[in-house]
């Protein structure tokens, strides 16, 4: 069961190089946004946060070692699946209770949490393509 989610379905070379691609500035990017949070899980909202520490620490793991595990293409589905799940809170937290447009028009916006999320659900239906350890481990 386990080694069937974690598959890796084989795509063109163009296929395979374009997930690399994604998979590699998406991971940067994550662990970019994760870094000053994991240095700081429970709290890194800030005091007056109405979220909870464990989500906050959550939302930091995931983002940092969601961003290792693209760069890696190590067990990415998981991965994409905690990413999915911190993106659709980000989502809703700019869109329903902060009341942030789509775009940015000089405040906060939900459009790159939203970007993330799509591009996680992608990681999870596709997989990592073949340039990753997910590969070598788990051959379909």
């Amino acid at each position: 069961m386990i080694k069937k989610l974690m598959s890796v379905s084989s795509y063109s070379f163009s296929g395979n190089f374009g997930l690399l691609l994604v998979r590699l500035v998406m991971g940067v990017a994550f662990l970019f946004h994760g870094w000053g949070k994991i240095q700081n899980p429970f709290g890194w909202m800030g005091p007056e946060a109405s979220m909870p520490g464990i989500f906050q620490a959550l939302a930091a793991l995931s983002e940092f070692g969601g961003g290792i595990a693209l760069i890696l293409g190590l067990l990415t589905c998981l991965a994409s699946l905690g990413l999915a799940f911190t993106m659709l809170v980000a989502v809703y937290i700019h869109m329903i209770v902060m009341g942030d447009p789509f775009v940015s028009k000089g405040g906060g916006s939900y459009e790159l949490a939203a970007i993330y999320f799509v591009l996680s659900i992608l990681f999870i239906a596709m997989g990592p393509g073949d340039f990753s350890i997910d590969r070598k481990i788990f051959k379909s």
